[in-house]
């Protein structure tokens, strides 16, 4: 791989540093906000996945975390996908099933490129995962969009936000208030969409995040029991050894 050697001593060229988030499920013991992640999965269905793949969750993973099985299974149904060979050895198409993967917005990258202006929108499966900051960027970067400050020119077809590296990005602002009308009747401000969708990202990233945490309280558990175990245990077996006495004649 190849670094550019040229170092920039202009904080904007790495972009505002976002502000650190009390999300819910950061803590030691707390996990995800399942009725967030439903949320944010209809935000992301309804405004971001018009660009942005979400290549590595299945509709299966959505069953017993933000929807019922029945749910996925008629979301699934709703997309069409390839498949094949057929007994004369032709391709069709079949309606969705939970094994499969999210739909993707654009056949391949060059397709995406040209229908973003150059610009390829990354997927977002493991999008927490790979920016610095996590959720707090991504909410940030959501919510900062304005105008650039005297003395920044944005070039045309780009957008300011401070959180962005370079202060420009393609995207443009695609949250609103009310752009999206949530089940449960949750106000859809801008903030909320933004922590809703940030938080079922979060998610995507580590599907086995409540079941890690799980596992590990229950490990800390069998390993501290067998700790004081094997203190007791050291005991009763030192104790007399250490406490007689030799006497000898």
């Amino acid at each position: 791989m190849y670094a550019d050697s040229a170092i920039s001593a202009n904080m904007a060229d790495e972009g505002l540093h976002p502000p650190e988030y009390p999300w819910p499920h950061n803590g030691p013991l707390s996990t995800y906000d399942h009725a967030a992640i439903r949320r944010g999965y209809q935000v992301y269905r309804e405004v971001c996945a018009a660009c942005h793949s979400l290549d590595r969750i299945a509709w299966r993973n959505l069953v017993g975390v933000s929807h019922t099985e029945a749910e996925a299974k008629a979301m699934a149904e709703e997309v069409e996908y390839q498949d094949g060979p057929d007994d004369n050895g032709d391709m069709f198409m079949r309606p969705g099933k939970l094994s499969d993967y999210m739909p993707r917005p654009y056949p391949n990258d060059e397709a995406a490129r040209a229908a973003n202006a150059g610009a390829l929108p990354p997927d977002l499966s493991l999008i927490i995962k790979a920016r610095h900051g996590g959720a707090d960027y991504v909410f940030s970067l959501l919510t900062g969009y304005m105008d650039p400050p005297g003395g920044v020119e944005v070039r045309e077809g780009l957008n300011y936000n401070p959180y962005f590296p370079g202060g420009a990005i393609a995207m443009a602002r695609v949250l609103f208030d009310g752009v999206v009308e949530y089940e449960d009747g949750t106000p859809a401000t801008t903030s909320q969409m933004a922590k809703d969708v940030s938080t079922f990202l979060s998610w995507a990233s580590e599907p086995e995040h409540d079941d890690r945490k799980k596992m590990g309280m229950k490990a800390t558990i069998i390993l501290s029991g067998l700790v004081l175990l094997s203190i007791w245990i050291k005991r009763f077996k030192w104790a007399p050894i250490k406490s007689r006495k030799i006497v000898y004649k």
